[in-house]
């Protein structure tokens, strides 16, 4: 059923039609914004197209437009993650809680009724604790930037108009989390107590520091998980990965995995910790609005390649994950691994991409472990996503 008001109309999305008139409307909201990213059509449609995401097997979603006079003026996406469900609500689960996201609007009262609709699914799914923005993973494009806008986002983060963080607040929703972004000039070395501390675990011979190699990728990506689900378990928000979803993610990740950018620490010759580095894909796709076809997609495996080089030359590298086995994190030896392939990736970083600086993050606001590693090399926090809370 829709719902009307300032002659405004709420529907749901049903047809290929209306996905595509979701994914295009940021397009026109944000033309006039000089650090927005457009981001690549298909892939925007293949993440809310049940079937082809599989965040679908085990999550259920309704998305919404607002329509003023036959235009599209704004949207939002309803959904409840049962792999989320199970968590504990410290860790920001709850059987009875559902996340909304992908919110755009062009003003405030549209907004006001985007959000009303979604809380209205939700409630009808059983839900009594909404939690947002989360568009639609965790793993994809959490909370709403409440600072930070005037810098472009790396690869896989999100961006959002600055007026937005008003009109949740003024929708009755409270912070629960905070994830901050670090940025770091990589161009210096870093400070003298860091230099040490590489120094040492250089000569400690129960420690090995390897690239991955990515012709055994499959192989590889179980060894990374396998960390990561150890090492994140505890993690506000934290959803384990399924098989199909490591499968999409692999796909999708794959053109930006390069051999020296992903670390991974042995000690004693078990995998105990790794850390992962991206080009920055945004500044390669930036100017492609878009559109893969026709030409967008040489232009795009042309940079991707460097050219000739084989390496994409780009100004910023982005770290999404790093961790360390659970057993070890209130160990000195956990900051030790974590400071070597910082430095490792930061040296092949500027060598061999002609990166001048890096993105850490997202990190959770009480990730005390990571912030200090962050804070320690000099980095500082560039931009701040927050996670809302309502009941219902």
């Amino acid at each position: 059923m829709a719902s009307v008001a300032s002659g405004v109309t709420i529907r749901p999305v049903v047809t290929k039609a209306d996905r595509k008139a979701f994914v295009n409307l940021p397009f026109r909201l944000y033309a006039e914004d000089p650090a927005w990213v457009p981001p690549l059509k298909d892939e925007a449609m293949g993440l809310i197209t049940p079937g082809k995401n599989p965040f679908f097997e085990h999550a259920k979603a309704q998305l919404f437009l607002a329509e003023r006079g036959g235009e599209v003026v704004g949207r939002i996406s309803a959904s409840i993650d049962y792999a989320w469900t199970p968590m504990p609500a410290d860790k920001g689960g709850g059987a009875d809680s559902g996340n909304w996201g992908y919110l755009d609007a062009e003003d405030q009262e549209t907004a006001r009724l985007l959000i009303a609709r979604a809380e209205d699914w939700l409630r009808g799914e059983g839900v009594k604790r909404a939690l947002g923005p989360i568009s639609m993973s965790i793993w994809e494009e959490p909370g709403l930037l409440i600072k930070g806008h005037d810098q472009p986002p790396t690869v896989m983060m999100g961006h959002d108009d600055r007026r937005y963080e008003a009109w949740v607040e003024a929708a009755g929703y409270a912070k629960v989390k905070d994830l901050h972004t670090w940025e770091l000039d990589i161009t210096r070395p870093f400070p003298p107590l860091i230099e040490r501390i590489v120094k040492s675990g250089e000569k400690n011979p129960r420690i090995r520091i390897r690239k991955v190699d990515k012709s055994k990728f499959n192989e590889e990506a179980a060894i990374i998980l396998a960390i990561l689900n150890d090492a994140w378990s505890d993690n506000w928000g934290f959803v384990p990965f399924t098989e199909s979803e490591i499968a999409f993610a692999g796909k999708k990740m794959k053109p930006i995995i390069f051999n020296d950018l992903v670390n991974v620490a042995e000690l004693d010759g078990e995998p105990v910790a790794f850390m992962m580095t991206w080009p920055n894909l945004n500044e390669l796709q930036a100017d492609l609005n878009g559109e893969l076809f026709p030409f967008g997609f040489i232009k795009l495996l042309w940079r991707l390649n460097g050219g000739f080089s084989g390496k994409p030359q780009v100004n910023t590298m982005r770290v999404p994950l790093m961790g360390v086995l659970k057993k070890l994190q209130a160990s000195r030896l956990a900051s030790q691994l974590a400071f070597m392939m910082i430095e490792y990736i930061r040296r092949d970083a500027v060598a061999h991409y002609g990166s001048t600086r890096s993105e850490i993050g997202w990190i959770l606001e009480d990730n005390q472990g990571m912030n200090s590693i962050a804070e320690a090399i000099d980095s500082r926090i560039n931009k701040t996503y927050r996670i809302y809370e309502k009941a219902l």
